[in-house]
């Protein structure tokens, strides 16, 4: 694998931390905003990506998608307003580290297949976990754009911080 389980590890937890940053921008009248209305709302984004990565890690460790342990996932955080998704969130990054640190590489190596075509283990939390973070944070920003945060800049998106004063 190009990356190490360390460097996959603290990428993963990069991206719960740029969440958590994101999350703590979202204020009361963007809570249930949604850009369209076959969209997410704000909350329901967030849902998302609460339980994404634990719930596709479990599924590539297994080798196989299990609909009701996603859908029992899916019922926990749909029961959790911004602070529960929150405290959700910051028990993740050791989460990752058990869960993915402690897979061998023949693990990580192991070719599965859950839903597009064959792959190793390593592939699948790249592309599939990893990726998602990424993408739909991206549109959680978006969406805090559109409900008025004009002062969120690329700092907040991608390093999960205020941009510094402007002098």
């Amino acid at each position: 694998m190009v990356l190490s389980k360390d460097e996959l590890v603290g990428l993963l937890t990069h991206e719960v931390n740029v969440l958590r940053h994101l999350v703590s921008k979202i204020d009361a009248s963007a809570v249930d905003s949604r850009p369209t209305e076959g969209q997410r709302s704000s909350i329901e984004l967030v849902r998302y990506l609460v339980m994404q990565g634990p719930a596709l890690v479990n599924a590539i460790k297994a080798g196989a998608f299990d609909g009701a342990a996603w859908g029992a996932v899916q019922a926990e955080v749909g029961a959790k307003d911004l602070a529960g998704l929150d405290a959700m969130l910051a028990e993740q990054p050791a989460w990752f580290a058990e869960h993915v640190g402690s897979m061998t590489d023949d693990e990580m190596r192991g070719v599965i297949q859950l839903f597009a075509g064959p792959a190793t283990r390593g592939t699948y939390i790249v592309s599939l976990v990893l990726a998602n973070y990424a993408a739909y944070r991206t549109q959680l920003f978006c969406y805090l754009k559109l409900c008025g945060q004009t002062d969120l800049t690329t700092s907040n998106l991608w390093r999960g911080l205020d941009a510094p004063p402007k002098a």
